[in-house]
């Protein structure tokens, strides 16, 4: 049972649940048909904000549940939220500034690239015998 990182999972589809909903208000708001992704600036800000979010999101769950398996559930559950906390930060500084994107967006990457170490590492210690 790895309820931490269950528990995260859902937080991070909640996210993208999130991002979907903004850029489908902000259709509305900005008057982008379907199929277009320009327009408003703000618009596309949503949109990519979105985009975005699904890429990394995408690389990330995997490590996150690899490295529950192989690791642990806190420890996976822990720089999973530090990856969702990075992207909240993100998410909300690109729609405000693109500017001022960088921090929440470092923070999320830095967090994924220690997902992957650790998933990595743990499976590696595992596929040496090493592990449980």
């Amino acid at each position: 049972m790895l309820p931490l990182t269950a528990g995260v999972t859902l937080l991070i589809v909640l996210l993208m649940f999130g991002t979907t909903f903004a850029v489908g208000k902000g259709r509305h708001r900005y008057g982008i048909q379907a199929p277009a992704v320009s327009g408003h600036p703000a618009f596309e800000r949503l949109y990519r904000v979105q985009m975005n979010t699904l890429e990394w999101a995408l690389m990330t769950l995997p490590c996150l549940w690899i490295c529950a398996a192989y690791v642990g559930d806190a420890v996976a559950a822990g720089l999973g939220g530090v990856w969702l906390l990075g992207r909240v930060w993100y998410a909300v500084a690109y729609a405000r500034d693109p500017a001022l994107r960088a921090r929440g967006f470092t923070v999320g990457a830095l967090a994924f690239g220690a997902l992957g170490l650790a998933a990595g590492g743990g499976v590696l210690w595992h596929l040496l015998g090493l592990g449980r």
